[in-house]
């Protein structure tokens, strides 16, 4: 099964940016929910944001609305997260998950679940010092 790849992390100081890339080789990202998790050391993998099959529908946590943002470029088959304003506490690895069914449709609730995504990324770390 082909697994999205994360890239893009780094370090970068609290009130900088970074943008993360997934991409799936052998998926259309454009056709899947595609969602963004993140985990810190000790800490349970919780959900960033997520975005629909179509693009048209995001939802984020409630920690990084009106600081990140997901698109769909269907050109490169990628979805970018960026981050802006980042915080000392967006430190974590940034993974990406893929469902691996198409143009499926779902009530908000389910894009918050883990279990929604059958495909996970190997992550990509993301150090914001403070």
């Amino acid at each position: 099964q082909v697994q999205p790849v994360e890239s893009g992390g780094g370090l970068v100081q609290a009130g900088g940016s970074l943008r993360l890339a997934c991409t799936a080789p052998g998926r259309s990202l454009n056709e899947v929910v595609v969602g963004w998790f993140r985990q810190a050391p000790g800490k349970e993998r919780q959900f960033v944001g997520a975005v629909s099959w179509g693009g048209g529908i995001k939802y984020y946590a409630d920690s990084v609305k009106g600081r990140f943002t997901i698109s769909k470029d269907n050109a490169e088959n990628a979805v970018f997260l960026q981050m802006n304003n980042l915080k000392a506490e967006d430190t974590a690895v940034y993974f990406c998950a893929v469902d691996k069914n198409k143009r499926r449709t779902y009530i908000e609730a389910a894009y918050y679940r883990r279990s929604t995504y059958a495909s996970w990324g190997q992550g990509t770390q993301v150090t914001v010092s403070s």
